[in-house]
């Protein structure tokens, strides 16, 4: 991963060093070039000025393989309280929400 960072810092040094990749998969994206409603609705509140970028990087697609060009999703930071925020509520997996029907601990 850090090879990727660097060198999406290295061809758009416009975005800084704060950058986070997401995966495809991320539950903040509606789509490659789009987040969705909720992580957009989060990066206008709590992390002002952060901008999604496509960026192209050369990936082995396993370690010894032949680099090909890949296409990855960034998001780009002011700075790195609001990636490190971003991280830890849009990159983790979600917590469960609790069953409130579900049985307490028995009194012992």
């Amino acid at each position: 991963m850090i090879d990727i960072i660097k060198q999406i810092q290295e061809r758009n040094p416009a975005l800084g060093s704060t950058i986070i990749v997401l995966r495809p998969d991320s539950r903040a994206l509606a789509d490659a070039e789009h987040l969705n409603p909720e992580a957009d609705a989060w990066i206008a509140e709590r992390a002002p000025g952060a901008r999604l970028s496509r960026e192209t990087v050369l990936l082995a697609p396993y370690p010894g393989g032949v680099p090909a060009e890949r296409t990855v999703t960034v998001l780009a930071f002011a700075n790195a309280q609001h990636l490190a925020a971003f991280a830890t509520a849009w990159t983790a997996d979600p917590e469960p929400e609790e069953d409130e029907t579900a049985p307490g601990p028995a009194a012992g």
